[in-house]
């Protein structure tokens, strides 16, 4: 496994989105517009920390995950990867940035990761996610149920 450079970000309330795949610029940029798209049913601004180096291409989710470890306030990270630059809705991948150490015991781990580790959401979703884990309002894995449910596995913000 690579090294990557560490990320640790100094606006807890921006979401963190890494760009993996850098084969299309012109999908990128469409994904970054989305992003920075007022948000929410209440238009709220959205706050997105770009992780857009060259140096990140290709990472896996262990890598990238290795990489923002240092941000212990952390509890999703957003991958822009190659499906995400594919797909029409642009679904970014949400990944919990949860370990077993942090759960009480390995039932817990497993209740809290009962859908996966990660989990599809189209751009707009990314900031109700972090808003949401942010604040403990919602768990990861309530999210990665409803991306379950969605016939494509893809979250949806309403």
């Amino acid at each position: 496994m690579r090294v990557l450079p560490a990320v640790t970000r100094h606006d807890g309330c921006a979401a963190l989105v890494v760009r993996t795949d850098y084969a299309d610029e012109q999908a990128w940029r469409d994904v970054a517009a989305a992003l920075l798209e007022p948000w929410g049913d209440r238009p709220h601004d959205a706050h997105v920390h770009f992780v857009d180096d060259p140096a990140w291409a290709e990472a896996t989710v262990d890598e990238v995950l290795a990489a923002v470890r240092a941000d212990e306030d952390l509890a999703v990270v957003f991958l822009a990867d190659r499906t995400t630059l594919r797909a029409g809705d642009h679904a970014l991948l949400a990944v919990t940035t949860l370990t077993r150490e942090e759960c009480v015991d390995d039932a817990d781990y497993a209740q809290l990761t009962e859908y996966g580790s990660a989990f599809r959401t189209v751009p707009a979703g990314v900031h109700d996610v972090h808003a949401n884990l942010s604040i403990g309002n919602l768990g990861f894995e309530e999210y990665a149920a409803w991306a379950d449910d969605d016939p494509e596995g893809v979250y949806r913000s309403s």
